[in-house]
């Protein structure tokens, strides 16, 4: 085993707020698949926090994992450092992505997405398929991962809202572009990064009847389906993102409701963040 239980092996400054972490978790690194997710805790007495599986190195033990600075919790993980321990990591929990030769795919990436979207292209692209990437973010500060996305990847689309790096574009442009141009057949399509983001993906492919499959890590709490919120409706069924997924099929899913159910937490998440900001700056 290399380090001690659950320890930063590596930590990478991917931008002002986005952080990433190799921790060592051998039986993790040994069963994790793309797709899959862990529950982390900072301390004993820490939030639950799901982070969906970036990558792992079976041989080497550890798993990488890429989180945002937005509450309380994650700007906690954000003051440890490498030779630090999590208190707890829980895993590989969820269903792993359906790999397999479909012929023609689309990863579509946005914000931290990309780092979950990354294991998922690589073993598409193990798995005989043409991968078509398009990453995006706000501006070029929160892009990451570039390259990695350039070399499992058979093109490569890069978008910033603001134009400061690649085309000036919301993600949904080229992946409209990508269908629109008929040039080859889109098997199935990948989005991950905000649910909004997610909606309007969704809402490009089903107006082509193309297969596509979300990650929804990003509205889960506690991850084991006992806190319910992560449910998800769609026509005909209620779903558990945390156990019957985090990947569902993004044409079935109520968008608008999920969108509405998931300011129900920010006023307490706020209250906690500005007490953590105040605690930390009167050194508390």
């Amino acid at each position: 085993m290399v380090g001690a239980m659950y320890e930063i092996l590596r930590k990478t400054v991917l931008s002002n707020a986005v952080k990433e972490i190799d921790v060592a978790a051998p039986q993790i690194a040994k069963k994790g698949k793309a797709g899959q997710f862990v529950v982390l805790r900072v301390h004993e007495q820490g939030e639950r926090i799901p982070l969906t599986i970036a990558d792992f190195d079976r041989e080497k033990g550890f798993v990488t994992l890429v989180y945002q600075e937005v509450g309380k919790s994650t700007r906690h993980l954000g003051t440890l450092g490498v030779g630090d321990s999590l208190a707890s990591l829980t895993g590989p929990l969820g269903h792993a992505s359906d790999i397999k030769k479909y012929g023609t795919v689309v990863c579509v990436g946005g914000g931290v997405g990309i780092a979950p979207l990354y294991p998922i292209a690589r073993e598409l692209k193990r798995a005989g398929n043409r991968v078509l990437s398009i990453i995006g973010a706000r501006n070029r500060d929160l892009l990451f991962w570039e390259d990695k996305m350039a070399a499992i990847s058979d093109r490569l689309i890069v978008c910033t809202d603001d134009g400061s790096h690649g085309r000036k574009a919301l993600v949904t442009e080229p992946l409209k572009e990508l269908f629109e141009s008929g040039e080859e057949t889109i098997a199935h399509t990948w989005a991950i990064g905000p649910a909004i983001m997610m909606k309007f993906c969704c809402l490009v492919t089903k107006s082509f009847n193309a297969p596509t499959t979300v990650s929804l890590n990003t509205i889960m709490v506690d991850g084991t389906g006992m806190c319910g919120a992560c449910r998800v409706k769609t026509a005909t069924k209620t779903y558990f993102a945390c156990v019957d997924g985090p990947e569902l099929d993004g044409h079935e899913i109520d968008w608008d409701l999920l969108l509405s159910r998931q300011g129900q937490y920010l006023n307490l998440e706020k209250q906690a963040d500005e007490r953590y900001r105040s605690s930390c700056a009167c050194g508390s």
